[in-house]
């Protein structure tokens, strides 16, 4: 019995010893992620925040202006200009981009062949790179281009693609071609995942596709489409590059985003205060968003 009691305390300290070293060694793997985050992500946020604070000169120095840059930003005429556009933009991402993927990943989950094919072929649009992405589709949209010639072979009008109406319209139409497939793949790793046995459950029981969509799947993926919708609307947040590429934030200002007006007032008006203030005010802005909406998904849960 006496031995019995001695092993326990030397088995236990063996456990505990090879749970050390274990986390020990994981946190030696992590370390190197963890120093290119901070030098990478947090240094360039800390001194944007700190720099927002001063104006800019590579010649005379740096100099303290308190929240004059910030004052600058409210009254600038470009900022309730950029900031709709910045909604706009936002807006029609959700209502045209965001239903698209999980719209495609059900439909390919019910297809009884060619489910590969499919996923590889709605992915292809990822992988096509940015300057090949836009040269392609500003000859699409050029008055002579294959979508006008189409229309006009129906006795359609040509559309000016770039007016101030439509050119917002027609980067999301092409940002919402080029993303869809990576989206429409999370997806359907979602629905694979739902058990197979409620959906012969469901077709024993008489359940029609559009049952089984409505009370099976989309409750299944609902908080995936709650996170990806948070993901989405910080993503077009920060949208400036199609607009830089396609219509640098013409005809009229009519694309021009918050974030591509932060980049012209750094690289073009070479104002890098203002600019640090720009960046650091969308920063706590999306941090706000951010706690908010866990704030309101929480409650919701509680509900």
């Amino acid at each position: 019995m006496d031995a019995e009691l001695s092993v326990q305390p030397v088995a236990a300290a063996s456990t505990i010893k090879r749970k050390i070293n274990w986390y020990l060694w994981g946190t030696l793997f992590i370390i190197p992620e963890i120093v290119l985050f901070i030098i990478f992500l947090w240094v360039p946020i800390i001194k944007g925040i700190f720099y927002s604070f001063y104006t800019i000169d590579f010649v005379d120095g740096n100099h303290f202006i308190g929240l004059a840059n910030y004052l600058s930003i409210f009254q600038d005429e470009l900022l309730l200009i950029s900031v709709k556009n910045t909604l706009f933009y936002m807006a029609l991402g959700i209502l045209i981009g965001f239903w698209v993927p999980p719209l495609i990943a059900i439909a390919v989950s019910e297809l009884k062949w060619f489910q590969g094919g499919a996923r590889i072929i709605g992915y292809l649009p990822s992988a096509i790179p940015a300057i090949v992405l836009y040269g392609m589709w500003q000859w699409f949209y050029d008055a002579v281009g294959p979508i006008n010639s189409f229309l006009q072979t129906l006795g359609i009008p040509q559309l000016q693609f770039f007016s101030p109406k439509l050119a917002m319209g027609s980067i999301v139409l092409l940002e919402t071609w080029q993303s869809f497939g990576a989206a429409t793949l999370i997806y359907i790793a979602a629905i694979v995942g739902i058990p197979r046995d409620i959906y012969e459950a469901a077709e024993i029981d008489g359940a029609s596709v559009w049952q089984r969509i409505r009370y099976i799947t989309l409750p299944s993926i609902r908080t995936l489409m709650l996170l990806l919708l948070l993901l989405q609307v910080i993503t077009t947040s920060q949208g400036f590059q199609a607009q830089l590429s396609m219509t640098d934030g013409g005809p009229n200002n009519a694309t021009l985003t918050y974030l591509l007006w932060l980049n012209h007032t750094a690289f073009r008006d070479l104002d890098f205060g203002k600019a640090s203030a720009m960046g650091s005010f969308m920063f706590f802005v999306l941090i706000l968003l951010s706690v908010l909406y866990n704030l309101l998904q929480r409650r919701g849960e509680k509900a």
